[in-house]
């Protein structure tokens, strides 16, 4: 008897095939299991395995009861004394076992563990409830498959930057529209005073997906050092092709970054290559950021050089290292010194984070200020977000601790 339209039915395993790329087998065995859970919910009684077999062409449709066949040592009869702590046998039941001498009655080359199985009746009420049972299975399949598609073209994606739209806000957090997909940008991975408006172009780092009990969630960031640097990289042919790498970026989103630069090719400037003719290609990554400040700076494997760089705009006299402490003296004229250290301590508190170095500034009057230490922000230094631009697994220092390397460092 047919329960199902099955034009519909052949239909729709056609386009899961041909869309989601479900096989029809998976989608019909996934059925049958669901119509017999569905049966023996209905119908059945306690303990029995019941079995479905479904035929899309045809709408057929039958149900059997499955017995294990057992022996004395697999199992006890009712009628034996309590299990002892040494007999691990389980009870009988007549609804899941059938003894092999009854079974070799049935069957005459019956073995022990072998199903033996038994036709059901087709319930008259069974249609509605069976056609239920199969869509459940159809959309849980396409929501399966939705799941794992979107896992598997976005998980390739991270660390890439990913544009959609503004879906809608809730608790400060955005949900923006890829297109396939629905990312989530949380409101610590924002860059602070920015605002957005329903259905606004947003681009952002796609920061990494979650599979979770209540679904796929998509990360994003336009906060991580990482999103500037892949900014760069759209605007830097340089870069794309390996000639100019990035050693090191520290950000305080929205205010200021510093990016440390080194060239492969000593007739190319780094520097020049990511500022661009009079300044177009900074000016575009920092229009992207919201006006935030880039400092560009020349990486250097001698550490007194690289701190001098990460200084900058300040110009420094001269430095003194003290490898014990990981810590620099630096010393500028006076005229210099609030460019040194910046508003709120900014300039030499990046420089600081860039370096892996602890920086005093000094002036030539002898007044000494500074101190600043490396203090990385907890979602800069997460253990699955640490690399180096370079493509080089690099360790961070713990969340508001002193670094103790002498090089430049991003995560990513």
């Amino acid at each position: 008897m047919a329960l199902f339209d099955l034009k519909v039915l052949n239909s729709a395993l056609d386009e899961l095939q041909a869309e989601k790329g479900i096989s029809r087998d998976s989608v019909v065995e996934a059925i049958a299991t669901a119509l017999a859970a569905a049966y023996r919910r209905e119908y059945g009684k306690r303990g029995q395995i019941i079995r479905a077999t479904f035929n899309p062409e045809t709408g057929d449709l039958e149900f059997r009861q499955a017995k294990i066949v057992v022996d004395d040592t697999l199992v006890r009869k009712e009628d034996e004394e309590p299990i002892s702590e040494e007999d691990h046998r389980s009870r009988f039941n007549p609804e899941q076992h059938i003894m092999l001498e009854d079974a070799r009655r049935i069957k005459k080359d019956a073995e022990l563990d072998e199903e033996i199985s038994f036709p059901l009746e087709t319930q008259e009420e069974f249609g509605r409830i069976a056609a239920q049972a199969a869509k459940q299975v159809v959309m849980q399949k396409i929501r399966e498959a939705e799941r794992s598609s979107i896992i598997s073209e976005y998980g390739e994606r991270e660390g890439e930057i990913v544009t959609g739209h503004v879906q809608r806000f809730e608790r400060g957090n955005l949900f923006i529209d890829l297109g396939r997909a629905t990312a989530i940008l949380p409101y610590d991975e924002q860059i602070p005073g920015e605002r957005y408006r329903q259905g606004e172009r947003v681009r952002a780092l796609l920061l990494r997906v979650d599979e979770g009990v209540r679904g796929t969630f998509i990360r994003l960031s336009r906060s991580h050092p990482r999103f500037l640097t892949k900014l760069f990289e759209a605007e830097v042919p340089e870069m794309a092709q390996g000639i100019v790498e990035v050693k090191g970026v520290v950000r305080e989103p929205g205010s200021r970054a510093k990016i440390a630069v080194f060239s492969n090719d000593d007739h190319i400037d780094p520097v020049g290559s990511l500022v661009g003719q009079r300044g177009v290609r900074v000016a575009v990554v920092t229009s992207e950021l919201g006006g935030e400040k880039i400092d560009v700076v020349e990486w250097s494997q001698n550490t007194g050089d690289f701190v001098k760089e990460a200084l900058k705009p300040a110009q420094v006299l001269g430095i003194e290292l003290t490898e014990e402490e990981n810590r620099a003296v630096v010393t500028v004229t006076e005229d210099q010194q609030s460019l040194a250290i910046g508003r709120g301590g900014q300039n030499v508190r990046l420089a600081a984070r860039l370096t892996g170095w602890k920086i005093d500034i000094r002036s030539m009057g002898g007044d000494q200020v500074g101190g600043e230490e490396v203090k990385e922000e907890k979602k800069e230094v997460g253990p699955e977000e640490v690399a180096e631009v370079s493509e080089e697994v690099v360790e961070e220092s713990p969340a508001e601790t002193s670094a103790d390397e002498s090089t430049p460092k991003e995560t990513a």
